[in-house]
């Protein structure tokens, strides 16, 4: 047996303990680990510090550097997330729904744990802590393989819950963590059905690919974030301005943020130049159609295909003017990626129909794309953002995590 079958292998006993643990005792454990976080803060940072270091050494770009970096008040924000989960009802062995059949049988549709969740996903080290607080939440054990970009920081993290889990009563395999982050650990790592239940790509567009086309294992598929904000004719332009420049800037690295900019021709000439005033802030370049660069000048870069269809994940975005709403509506459905759209407009029917007809995770009206998250929905802390359709759709908090299973009782029936 290989070390990665072994330890899937230990997760599975451990989920078989998880699914019985009552809430007490899964609170006491995420106590235990917001507790730890905060008591190891200086070691958790001398971590990071060495991926950090790596990083830059090998030239990433300072966005995603920032994405990687932890400071004592992000792993305090951690540790509060950590503690909201624990706040949050435990959705475990809830009663969904309840009926009786004509024979008088009673029927209960209850949530149960999925089992072991796996997890591959970059970067971002907060995202260890995330996912194994959910799952164990959920009464799920988490099996995670990171990036080598913060592979000392999620060994630091991962080794710390560990303890804290165990400080608790549970099992240590309730949170694994893999230290081999090699593109072979990956594949195997795809191909362990009977032992991982259900595996989540968190990342970028190739990581997503690479798991749905080679995975074995039930692959829940979380999205890339290619957000449009359209402009309405009837927008309040100093609200547009605003709502596009914190979509745009406030964080251009996640998934929620805009890449797409789409302005009804009719306000346009007024628009444009209060939207590049803010995004002039923060150093946006922007890639426009002829008619934006027209009005702006020749600063936009000219758009192309590639442009419109693209994830920037940094100070760019993209631009176009068009004719109306339905323009509007059929560009979002082709280079949109289904993740979260905006139409900022003072038109009830025009809201009514961009919310009907856009096909996305989360459709906005006069509202930044931001707010795409589990925390910002009221479910603490997210495993991801699923852009598909089948089983979990948007932030997939702690119901996302489970499953169900009817039971039924009778008393003698007989078929």
């Amino acid at each position: 047996m290989s070390k990665l079958r072994r330890l899937a292998t230990e997760a599975k006993e451990a989920a078989k303990v998880l699914a019985y643990t009552d809430m007490n005792q899964k609170n006491r454990a995420l106590q235990a680990i917001a507790d730890t976080l905060r008591a190891n803060i200086p070691a958790i940072l001398a971590a990071n510090e060495e991926d950090i270091r790596a990083a830059e050494a090998n030239g990433m770009n300072p966005i995603m550097v920032d994405r990687l970096r932890l400071t004592a008040e992000r792993i305090e924000g951690v540790a509060d997330a950590v503690l909201e989960v624990m706040a949050m009802q435990d959705p475990v062995g809830e009663i969904v729904e309840g009926f009786t059949r004509p024979n008088g049988m009673q029927v209960q549709k209850v949530r149960v744990p999925l089992g072991v969740v796996g997890i591959i996903f970059e970067s971002r080290p907060n995202v260890t802590v995330d996912a194994a607080v959910l799952c164990l939440k959920a009464g799920n054990a988490a099996f995670l393989r990171g990036g080598k970009e913060a592979i000392h920081s999620n060994i630091v993290l991962s080794d710390l819950m560990r303890e804290a889990v165990c400080s608790a009563g549970l099992p240590e395999a309730s949170i694994t963590l893999l230290h081999d982050t090699s593109r072979e650990t990956a594949n195997e790592m795809m191909q362990l059905t009977g032992l991982l239940d259900v595996l989540i790509p968190r990342g970028g567009a190739g990581l997503i690919r690479a798991v749905v086309e080679n995975a074995r294992v039930p692959v829940i598929e979380t999205g890339t974030g290619n957000c449009h904000i359209y402009v309405d004719r009837s927008a309040d332009i100093a609200m547009a301005a605003e709502i596009v420049y914190n979509a745009k800037t406030s964080r251009p690295s996640v998934c929620n943020a805009a890449e797409s900019l789409l302005v009804h021709a009719d306000i346009a000439e007024a628009a444009l130049p209060r939207i590049r005033e803010r995004l002039d802030e923060k150093g946006v370049i922007i890639y426009g159609c002829p008619r934006t660069r027209a009005i702006l000048g020749d600063a936009v870069q000219p758009a192309t295909e590639a442009d419109y269809a693209a994830e920037y994940l940094d100070y760019k975005i993209s631009c176009k003017v068009v004719d109306s709403l339905d323009e509007a509506i059929a560009h979002i459905a082709r280079y949109s990626t289904g993740h979260s759209e905006a139409i900022i407009t003072r038109d009830y029917e025009n809201a009514r129909r961009f919310t009907a007809r856009v096909d996305s995770t989360a459709v906005y009206v006069n509202a930044s794309t931001r707010f795409t998250d589990g925390g910002e929905f009221g479910q603490g802390a997210e495993i991801g953002i699923s852009t598909q359709k089948l089983h979990a759709r948007g932030p997939m908090g702690l119901r996302e995590l489970c499953s169900v299973k009817y039971i039924v009782f009778g008393d003698g029936q007989v078929r």
